[in-house]
């Protein structure tokens, strides 16, 4: 069995970032990068599925990465090597890509690769657009799971429970599906220092985003970026009758 797992590199989410002065994008020079902390679950999560099918049923499990960027992508990419997936796809390039883009490059390693499994992230801390899983699973006519808080592996079955608003939702796909990781699904092992130093041995292959020879015209356009305007201090009323007076004399909602 075969488990794909796309990973982002994003700034570290211990980071503060701002908008560059002229509003065309966030300044992160020099800024800690990280493993899109989403995608780190799915790792975790795949990690796991192979350790729980090699104990329990003695099957062979591939845990493949994948990561689209610039060279400075496959630092990631080691970082999920030494967690233990098992090798690594780098797509080099320097361009940056909306959402079904992404979508399109993945579902041609996809067509590649062959895996049973997809596992990412439900959303990167970035963009926040929750549509790269979505588009894909609809690009390759997969069944689809996401905001997974339970991954069950049953025998040609993935079970994944959701939490909706209203509960839990569980839902049985067939293989091959995709599936996209919430919080609450595991919490993410840190790499020892031998797995480190053999993911420096493990593949890892490099294709140019040329090669694949796909349509990934933009279809988004940002108008600029600017920090969220500062609130105003609050105050403390002693009575109803002040915060009435309040509401009416100052804040003119009344």
């Amino acid at each position: 069995m075969k488990i794909l797992v796309p990973i982002k590199r994003v700034v570290d989410p211990g980071v503060r970032v701002r908008p560059l002065a002229d509003g065309s994008g966030m300044d992160i020079a020099n800024a800690k990068m990280s493993i899109n902390p989403f995608c780190e679950i799915a790792v975790e999560e795949a990690i796991r599925l192979k350790e729980q099918r090699l104990a329990n049923e003695g099957v062979t499990t591939e845990i493949v990465v994948v990561s689209i960027g610039a060279q400075s992508t496959q630092e990631q990419l080691r970082s999920a090597l030494a967690l233990g997936a098992d090798r690594a796809l780098h797509i080099a390039t320097d361009a940056s890509l909306e959402p079904l883009a992404i979508a399109k490059v993945l579902h041609a390693v996809v067509r590649q690769e062959q895996p049973r499994l997809i596992l990412l992230g439900k959303q990167s801390i970035d963009g926040d657009h929750n549509q790269t899983g979505q588009m894909l699973a609809a690009l390759c006519g997969y069944p689809q799971g996401t905001f997974a808080s339970r991954i069950e592996y049953k025998g040609e079955e993935i079970w994944v429970t959701r939490e909706l608003d209203g509960g839990l939702q569980t839902l049985a796909l067939k293989l091959p599906a995709v599936v996209t990781t919430d919080l609450r699904l595991n919490q993410p092992r840190f790499p020892t220092m031998p797995n480190i130093m053999k993911a420096r041995q493990k593949a890892l292959a490099v294709i140019p985003l040329a090669d694949l020879d796909l349509d990934l015209q933009a279809r988004l356009q940002t108008l600029g970026l600017d920090s969220p305007k500062l609130r105003q201090q609050g105050v403390i009323v002693k009575s109803v009758a002040e915060l009435v007076d309040k509401l009416r004399q100052e804040a003119k909602v009344l």
